[in-house]
């Protein structure tokens, strides 16, 4: 008998959501799980006359109420999402300063990819129209990748490790995994997790560049995955903050284990490049089943990255099918994203949100808009399906050519052989 200690497992206790389809996981899930779109034509102040028409916003999102004064003036709209999120998932898990026994067993790690835009903006605008005495102190620190996670730890005395995945959209699942890996070498808990706010002028105007963006006018029409009318992605603002702590940590303060985070990998095929996704992509899940102890027949459904353009999605498929084999015809995939939009690292936090909520409710969410698959996949359209899934993959690619995949799985699962 070897008298090693096991591996710490590292769970989700809490969740945090700020999207286009609420405020609060309660909100989220009821719309996700009742197939409704978000989608709709752009309404941020300065973007009337910019090409892109729809987009998922986040309405009804009052950041006095949530977020002290002495914060909001120092952060852009991305960062007040990540404060709003934090917070919620950290009451969800029920977890308070009594819970905190020192503060260097928290940390703090995030993703984001387009920064602080709308801040920025705003005093860039200050300088060329006004001068430099116009410019506020916060401009420097505003828009920066880091500032959610610099203000999450400050603003909670957090100071276990700490950090940033400035990425494209894997970013999301990578971040998550550095939670999950922090936790495996000591930390006690993590809050981490993705929101983003792209949708200010400078941001639209920066995203036009992407061929892969969607230009349809009608809501309906403009993000449609897997089908043979996909014309590209709509773009969205706000995102998801999850608590990660070791097993043996929640249980010693009595907090449920919702979702243990089994198994991440990660590859990079290069921009653009989607149909060398289909490699990269593959390798991720299968460098995740393996890191979870999962065989591809264990996998209970797929949260599908569904980037809404025909070779991508093509490519996707095919991962799929190279990584699971035979399983892959018969595992349900679904992307409620497209009733959102793809809040860019964000994106991949909310499935991953959404999958342990899919877990615990025993029900997977549809694919708003979709309907006509023209891919060898079971993807659950129309309305959602009731299922007992333990076991959820979540994939996510980036425009500039990385590639994750993450493994969850239902409750404290047991340790891989």
């Amino acid at each position: 008998m070897s008298g090693r200690q096991p591996p710490r497992r590292a769970v989700v206790t809490g969740l945090g959501v700020v999207a286009p389809h609420g405020i609060g996981a309660e909100a989220f899930w009821k719309a996700t799980a009742d197939g409704t779109s978000s989608l709709g034509p752009v309404t941020r102040e300065g973007c009337a006359h910019l090409p892109l028409r729809v987009a998922g916003e986040v309405r009804g999102f009052d950041a006095d109420e949530l977020i002290e004064g002495r914060y909001l003036v120092q952060t852009d709209r991305y960062t007040h999402f990540a404060l709003a999120a934090a917070e919620m998932a950290l009451a969800d898990a029920r977890f308070g300063r009594a819970d905190v026994e020192s503060p260097y067993s928290v940390g703090v790690v995030t993703a984001a990819g387009s920064g602080g835009g709308e801040f920025g903006q705003r005093e860039l605008q200050n300088l060329w129209g006004q001068g430099s005495r116009y410019v506020g102190p916060y401009q420097s620190i505003a828009w920066f990748y880091a500032a959610s996670t610099g203000q999450i730890s400050i603003r909670n005395d957090f100071k276990g490790p700490c950090g940033v995945v400035a990425g494209d959209e894997a970013g999301g699942l990578d971040a998550l995994a550095r939670a999950a890996l922090s936790v495996r070498q000591g930390t006690d808990t993590v809050v981490c997790g993705a929101t983003e706010a792209p949708l200010a002028p400078y941001s639209i105007v920066c995203q036009l560049g992407y061929p892969e963006l969607s230009r349809a006018t009608e809501p309906d029409h403009a993000y449609r995955p897997f089908t043979s009318a996909a014309c590209g992605f709509v773009p969205a603002e706000g995102g998801a903050v999850l608590v990660v702590e070791a097993e043996e940590t929640a249980r010693e303060r009595g907090a449920e284990a919702r979702a243990t985070v089994a198994g991440h990998a990660a590859t990079f095929t290069g921009a653009s490049r989607w149909e060398e996704s289909r490699a990269g992509l593959a390798r991720a899940i299968e460098g995740a089943l393996a890191e979870a102890g999962c065989r591809p027949e264990d996998v209970d459904v797929v949260f599908a990255d569904a980037l809404g353009v025909p070779e991508a999605d093509r490519a996707e498929a095919l991962a799929l099918a190279d990584a699971l084999g035979p399983h892959a015809r018969r595992v349900p995939v679904t992307a409620p994203k497209t009733g959102t939009g793809r809040a860019y690292c964000a994106a991949p936090v909310l499935d991953v949100a959404t999958a342990v909520l899919a877990m615990e409710h025993g029900l997977i969410p549809p694919t708003p808009h979709v309907f006509d698959v023209c891919h060898d996949l079971d993807l659950v359209a129309g309305r959602a399906r009731p299922a007992e899934p333990r076991t959820a993959l979540v994939l996510s690619r980036g425009l500039m050519g990385f590639n994750s995949a993450l493994v969850l799985r239902r409750g404290a699962a047991p340790s891989p052989e």
